[in-house]
């Protein structure tokens, strides 16, 4: 190992060693605001170069300066491609507890521009202000058709404005329609992750199917052809 190789690794422990002693008093701290915890974009600086220093450290200089910083390059598109992945696709189960608690604010009598104000900060971004500038047109007495036509240009919130419309049309409650919304929901969450369990059950028998097929053909195949090659050219 080169030299240099222990004061490497001796910094990447040491830059691990403060990144927890931050969280655990961030964690101690919780309720004080003066004590902000780093954003995704420090935190993923702080992995990303903690794992080409460890890089760095296990290569050895000059060649684990290179490895190092391709490491942490790496570590850091991952990061992030993961971390974006997640954000673009909301949580379909919090979207379905979103739709559950509308559907309680209606079933309690609080009218429907408040109701849906009231919701919209847990629905991702785009949703929450289609909702917001579908409750101001209710609040100021604007048509259904009109007025839920913010909600229905956005795809996670366009379910809710066609049931909003047909009861506006119809008389039925719109509760009854987002507790139905959400048992889809979810529903289809359950779904989802059924599919990506069987996925992982076929992705998971793959390396074993690479592992044991070249011993099948070698211990259970091949004698048998060479046996009769033998014997075709006897």
């Amino acid at each position: 190992m080169n030299p240099t190789s222990p004061l490497l690794l001796a910094a990447a422990i040491l830059l691990w060693s403060r990144a927890a002693v931050s969280r655990t008093r961030l964690a101690r701290l919780g309720g004080k605001r003066n004590h902000r915890r780093p954003g995704p974009k420090a935190q993923r600086l702080a992995l990303a170069a903690s794992t080409g220093v460890l890089t760095a450290a296990v290569v050895g200089l000059p060649a684990g300066a290179v490895a190092g910083a391709a490491t942490a390059a790496a570590t850091w598109w991952f990061i992030r491609r993961v971390t974006d992945k997640r954000q673009a696709k909301p949580d379909p189960l919090g979207l379905a507890a979103t739709w559950d608690l509308l559907a309680a604010c209606l079933r309690a009598g609080l009218p429907v521009p408040a109701a849906v104000t009231a919701i919209s900060d847990d629905l991702p971004d785009d949703a929450g202000r289609a909702l917001r500038a579908t409750a101001d047109l209710l609040a100021m007495g604007a048509d259904p058709v009109d007025a839920w036509a913010p909600a229905m240009a956005c795809p996670q919130t366009a379910a809710l404005a066609r049931g909003a419309r047909h009861t506006a049309r119809s008389g039925t409650a719109l509760a009854d329609v987002v507790a139905g919304i959400a048992a889809v929901v979810r529903d289809s969450a359950g779904d989802a992750a059924e599919a990506r369990a069987q996925r992982a059950g076929v992705l998971i028998a793959a390396p074993l199917g690479v592992c044991f097929l070249p011993a099948f053909i070698c211990l259970g195949i091949a004698p048998v052809v060479a046996g009769l090659a033998a014997q075709l050219a006897i």
